[in-house]
């Protein structure tokens, strides 16, 4: 059966590029007639006929995916192959769909060559058009074009009839770690081809960085003109070369792109050129002569609602959405994008490495054994793969890098893509990970590198290999992560100290997050909740569960805190103080500051109390300037500079106006805050249990907080368990280790309840089952002003065999108190290894929106360095807590045993109470859900520490102290 052949299709064109003429267009998007078979054995016989009776049938929309749409489900695998390792069989059990569509053409396309063009189809199609069965293909990202013109009848009903195989021999080349799913899902579309058109192109624009000119050549099967005027190109052999004696060269920052025409005497052909030269230089990756460093992200095409079927729309809200997060770079991970995603790139600068649609890792699981990147009857689809990506996507000048694909482990037909792409065209180097030895490639990739890698890389110290001569060879490579710091859940810590190396060492040239979204498919429960489901949600017999949902951004295009963190760290300006100036460093590559304006405020306690703007030159790419502090205003609390870079005028992707840095500088430190009141009456037996009658009462068992002024509460007692994280569950699995020593599963006893100079004091030790390691918990009572005071001091008993999760006091308040106001670092959350992008100021939400909803619920929205913090209700009622000098700070309706438990978002049920963490510290958030775990100076380990926090019970508003 052709589905199960090596040979990758069959009756189809050569691949060409991709772009949009003057000639007659038809596109067949819509809707179509649909149905589906559970095997090609029960598929209908006579589809392809135009008589066939397909009234029975439903509908489906092109471009789609058939599991999306009621027919059958989605399937979700990161590695395994969801079907036997038996290349290039296919089981019996192979969802066959079929479809069907009706058009007419005007009389006059019969003077013209038609050819019918599928973007994307997934994963093998034959199709028959007015009975005539024009061919097959594999390939599903990849575009396909079959030459109709014998079969079409202009003037007259046509009749087009497709049918896919969820499974064929090209699935086992098509293991990406993503949803299995099926349909046409990208365009349709019936061209018009002139005599004498033009059916393929090749742009070369070169950008000397010496001199700054420009050399531009168009290679044409058939001659053609150019016109470009703003290059005083008029009417032109499009042959040249035409030597251009200044251009602006194109780049991310700066995408300038020239306007042209390319024409025959049949056809006119609107093309954008992009001046620029990409190339291994002085054993570094460099464009138009510098050296970039890619702040990128792996960018799969995703919709929570229509899976990989996107329109123009979704395709420009990713763009905005990298370049309002800094983000210069993308890697089509792992397969071309919709060719109109590239003409986005070009519009609006993006340094794009384009993959190939290739992915064997599944054959990881049987040893690689019978890869097809080795095999010689897999060739010609490897080569097939490569040159239609090539040929599509060779005129887009942000794509700087073609890659040969995906963990395919290594082969000669590995090295034969990147020969043929090498030939083709010489002008972009070739990347591919799995070629640990970079013998086939133009620079050295690696996947998710400890941060100790990373520095020995950079410094050309790696480990080497035992081949000498390919150990000097990797060696004289530029150096690029094309995956790292996995944004699964909430994460990915370390961020900050990988940027450190891509400035330090010229050979680290950047990397790209893995990855931009979750891939959550959004579901709403019978009473119309909505949540997004993840693998395993759908009845899949093996699964990766929520492993498809490690992206910066939420399924429906909300950033997570770790897109807030990534902006913060690849910021393009770098500001910093020094005495009485600001540094002003430039990081972009090529672009100077006069588009950014810099905007100051000062804030006292949290208030601002005065604003402004610096004066700044326009600073070159790469350089640095120091300008002096503004005049600034006398305060008398904590009081800091804020300074934000922000855009002067409109860019394409932002309004003036969008922040694209800022920096923080410390004017005067933190007054003293809070004295001890009056000693309390301590006369008393300690039975009573409780400091004076109208600020506290105590419970006389076990000593804990019940009162505190009018509000009911149960608290604090020592907390050191944390809802397991993305990263803490997986990798390493820092979370198992906590789960064995019954971290989740504390037992508080009271050792003693005493008065001591003047403080109430309660001994516990804290401890789970089954072991004799425990916390020896002492809490320490005091009176002080308005409120109470407690010390915290902890001390280990036994060898602790791993890091804490945190190390805090958790309490519970009445669910009414449901406002959070705070002086301290937010807005968003953050942790010890994940708070680059928390500023130092005032903040108010509700606790609600202190929540971070990750597809699966763990640990989230910690507010960091807190300074104090209130809950409040609505008639102002309420506690303050206040830290001596800070403390870590969560507020939510539900335990973090509900969180533990809960799978999705819709399994968190609202508690009538109001849990509260105040932590010293908390356990680092790292990578290790795919990547290193939490660096050691970010571990939490068990040692004496002591903890103070002031507790103030609030009855009104007035009762509020006015500095907070």
């Amino acid at each position: 059966m052709y589905y199960e052949d090596f040979a990758p299709g069959a009756g189809r064109r050569a691949p060409r590029t991709a772009f949009v003429s003057d000639a007659p267009v038809l596109s067949l998007n819509g809707r179509w007639r649909f149905h589906l078979s559970p095997s090609v054995a029960a598929a209908p016989a006579g589809v392809g006929e135009v008589d066939f009776d397909d009234s029975g049938w439903g509908e489906l929309p092109v471009p789609g995916h058939w599991q999306l749409h009621g027919y059958g489900a989605p399937a979700y695998t990161n590695v395994k192959y969801p079907f036997p390792v038996d290349p290039p069989y296919v089981p019996d059990e192979n969802p066959t769909g079929d479809y069907r569509r009706e058009f007419e053409v005007p009389a006059s396309w019969g003077d013209v060559q038609a050819v019918l063009r599928f973007d994307g189809v997934d994963s093998c199609f034959t199709a028959w058009l007015n009975g005539q069965q024009l061919g097959y293909s594999m390939g599903s990202r990849l575009p396909v074009e079959f030459d109709v013109t014998a079969a079409l009848r202009p003037g007259a009903r046509n009749v087009l009839a497709v049918r896919v195989h969820q499974w064929s021999a090209g699935s086992y080349l098509e293991d990406q770690d993503m949803w299995w799913l099926s349909g046409i899902f990208r365009d349709v579309t019936l061209l018009a081809r002139p005599a004498g058109g033009l059916d393929d192109f090749f742009v070369h624009a070169d950008y000397d960085h010496t001199t700054g000119s420009g050399v531009l050549r168009v290679d044409t099967p058939v001659p053609a003109r150019l016109t470009v005027p703003e290059l005083g190109l008029t009417d032109v052999p499009a042959a040249g070369p035409h030597h251009i004696d200044a251009v602006e060269p194109w780049s991310a920052e700066v995408p300038r792109l020239y306007r042209g025409v390319l024409a025959t005497e049949s056809e006119r052909v609107e093309i954008a050129i992009g001046f620029r030269t990409v190339a291994i230089s002085g054993r570094l990756l460099t464009v138009n002569g510098r050296r970039i460093v890619l702040q990128g992200v792996n960018r799969h095409e995703w919709h929570p609602d229509h899976g990989r079927a996107l329109t123009e729309e979704m395709m420009r809200a990713d763009l905005l959405l990298m370049k309002q997060h800094n983000i210069n770079a993308v890697r089509t991970s792992h397969y071309p994008p919709h060719p109109r995603f590239l003409q986005l790139c070009d519009e609006l600068g993006m340094w794009v490495i384009d993959e190939c649609d290739l992915e064997t890792h599944g054959f990881r699981t049987v040893d690689w054994r019978r890869n097809p990147s080795d095999d010689p009857r897999w060739r010609d689809a490897y080569l097939d793969r490569m040159s239609r990506m090539v040929e599509r996507d060779k005129n887009h000048p942000s794509v700087i890098m073609w890659s040969l694909g995906n963990e395919s482990g290594t082969g000669e037909n590995l090295a034969a893509m990147a020969e043929w792409a090498r030939t083709r065209d010489p002008s972009r180097p070739i990347h591919y990970e799995h070629d640990w030895e970079s013998r086939y490639v133009d620079v050295y990739s690696r996947m998710y590198p400890t941060h100790e890698e990373v520095d020995q890389i950079g410094r050309r110290a790696e480990r080497p290999l035992p081949d000498r001569a390919a150990d000097e060879h990797r060696r004289r490579l530029p150096f690029i992560m094309c995956e790292y710091a996995h944004a699964m859940g909430n994460g990915p810590g370390g961020l900050s100290e990988y940027q450190e190396m891509f400035e330090k060492y010229p050979r680290c040239q950047g990397g790209f997050v893995w990855e931009w979204l979750d891939h959550g498919i959004r579901q709403r429960t019978a009473d119309g909740r909505e949540y997004f489901a993840y693998g395993g949600d759908f009845g899949e017999e093996l699964h990766d569960g929520n492993f498809v949902a490690d992206g910066l951004f939420f399924p429906d295009r909300t950033p997570s805190p770790g897109a807030a963190e990534l902006k913060k760290v690849i910021e393009p300006v770098r500001i910093t103080g020094r005495p009485g100036t600001i540094e002003i460093r430039n990081r972009y590559d090529f672009r100077d500051l006069s588009h950014v304006e810099f905007r100051w405020w000062v804030e006292d306690d949290g208030v601002r109390v005065d604003e402004g703007v610096l004066d700044v030159p326009p600073v070159p790419a790469g350089e640095r300037v120091e300008v002096p502090l503004p005049k600034l205003p006398s305060t008398s609390g904590e009081a800091w500079l804020t300074v934000s870079a922000v855009l002067a005028r409109d860019e394409p992707w932002a309004p003036a106006g969008h922040e694209l840095a800022w920096g923080q500088i410390q004017l005067h430190e933190p007054p003293v805050v809070g004295t001890p009141g009056p000693e309390p009456d301590l006369d008393h037996p300690p039975a009573r249990r409780h400091l004076p009658p109208d600020l506290a009462d105590f419970d006389p068992e076990t000593g804990r907080l019940i009162r505190l002024g009018g509000i009911a509460l149960d608290g604090p007692r020592l907390d050191l368990w944390r809802a397991p994280t993305d990263n803490d569950r997986l990798g390493g699995s820092i979370a198992r280790r906590w789960r064995e020593l019954g971290l989740h599963r504390l037992r508080h006893r009271v050792l003693g309840m005493d008065t001591e100079a003047g403080e109430y004091v309660v001994r516990t030790r804290v401890a789970p089952a089954a072991t004799d390691v425990a916390m020896l918990a002492t809490y320490r009572w005091a009176v002080d002003g308005d409120g109470l005071r407690l010390t915290l001091e902890v001390a280990p008993e036994g060898e602790w065999p791993c890091p804490l999760p945190r190390l805090g006091l958790r309490l519970a308040v009445p669910g009414s108190l449901d406002r959070v106001e705070w002086f301290g670092r937010g807005p968003g959350e953050a942790y010890p290894d994940t708070r680059q992008a928390a500023r130092v100021g005032r903040f108010a939400m509700s606790v609600d929106e202190l929540q971070t909803p990750y597809v699966r619920p763990q640990e989230n929205g910690n507010r960091t360095e807190v300074r104090w913090a209130t809950l409040t209700g609505a008639d102002g009622t309420g506690v303050r807590f206040e830290g001596r000098p800070v403390f870590e700070f969560t507020a939510r309706r539900w335990t973090s045993e509900d969180l533990d438990r809960s799978r999705h978002t819709i399994d968190l049920v609202p508690r009538d109470a109001v849990y509260v963490n105040l932590d010293l510290a908390q356990h680092g958030i790292g990578s290790a859900s795919c990547g290193p775990g939490v660096l050691p100076q970010y571990e939490l380990t068990a040692r004496p520490a002591t903890f103070q926090v002031r507790l103030i019970g609030l009855t009104t508003m007035d009762q509020w102290p006015n500095h907070g």
